[in-house]
C-alpha cells in the first residue's frame, strides 16, 4: 500500500517497528491499519472483545475485521470470547452511564489481556483502535492502556491520537469504501439496552442487529 503524499510516517515510541494492535471492530481499525501499513510498521491485530453481545453481533464484527486483515495479509489473533468473565467483572455496574466506571472496567479487562499477549510474544509496543471513535473518552482509554502495559517491563502503550490529521474522516471513508458492517451501539447488552431506550424515546425503531452497513443507514451511535 502506498501512503498518501501528505501523510507523514507515524512516530512510534523509541523507534520500535513491531506493534500489537488491539482492534475493537473493522470500522474503527481500518484507518489505524492503513496508517500503520503506510508507515511500514510490522503489526499484528489482537481481537479480544468479550464486551460485544450477543454472540451473533460479536461474530459479525470479528469476521469483518478478519476480512480486512486478510486483504492486506496482516496477522490476526482471535482471542477467547470470555463473555462470562466480562459479566462477572461488570456485576453491580449494570446501570452505570456510558464512559463511566463500567467502561473503565471494560477497557482494563481488554487491555490486560492484550498486554499479557504482547509480553509473552515479544511485542515491545501495544496500542488500540478504540481511541479513534468520537464516542469514546480518549483520556479514559489511554489511562487504561498505560496502566495495563506498566505491568510488564519493556512494554509501552502507544497513546497516539488517531483522530488527528484527518484520521476520523479517513475512518469513515474507508468504512464506506469497504462496505463495513457498522454497528449502532457500543457492544455490551447494557449499551444496547440504553441505546434502544433512547431511540424509542425519540420515536425511532429499535436496533436491528446485523442489518446496517455504511452507506445504507444513518450511521453509528457508538463503537466497541
Amino acid at each position: 500500500m502506498n501512503a498518501p503524499a501528505d501523510r507523514k510516517p507515524l512516530p512510534l515510541p523509541a523507534g520500535h517497528r513491531k506493534v500489537l494492535l488491539h482492534s475493537c471492530c473493522a470500522p474503527c481499525s481500518g484507518e489505524v491499519m492503513e496508517a500503520m501499513l503506510a508507515s511500514g510498521i510490522d503489526y499484528t491485530i489482537f481481537f479480544y472483545n468479550p464486551n460485544i453481545h450477543p454472540l451473533k453481533e460479536y461474530e459479525l464484527r470479528k469476521n469483518e475485521n478478519i476480512r480486512f486483515a486478510e486483504k492486506f495479509g496482516v496477522p490476526f489473533i482471535d482471542a477467547d470470547y470470555d463473555r462470562d468473565n466480562w459479566f462477572e467483572r461488570a456485576r453491580g455496574m449494570e446501570h452505570e452511564p456510558e464512559r463511566g466506571i463500567r467502561c473503565t472496567m471494560c477497557f482494563d479487562m481488554r487491555f490486560e489481556r492484550t498486554a499479557l499477549y504482547a509480553h509473552e510474544h515479544g511485542f515491545p509496543v501495544m496500542t488500540s483502535s478504540l481511541g479513534i471513535s468520537r464516542w469514546k473518552n480518549m483520556a479514559q482509554i489511554n489511562d487504561c492502556g498505560t496502566r495495563a502495559a506498566a505491568r510488564y517491563p519493556g512494554l509501552t502503550y502507544w497513546d497516539y491520537n488517531w483522530r488527528k490529521g484527518g484520521g476520523s474522516a479517513r475512518m469513515i471513508e474507508i468504512s464506506k469504501r469497504e462496505n463495513f458492517y457498522q454497528q449502532e451501539y457500543c457492544g455490551c447488552v447494557y449499551s444496547l439496552r440504553d441505546t434502544n431506550e433512547h431511540r424509542v424515546a425519540q420515536g425511532r425503531a429499535r436496533i436491528q442487529l446485523g442489518v446496517l452497513y455504511y452507506g445504507k443507514g444513518e450511521g453509528s451511535e457508538g463503537e466497541a
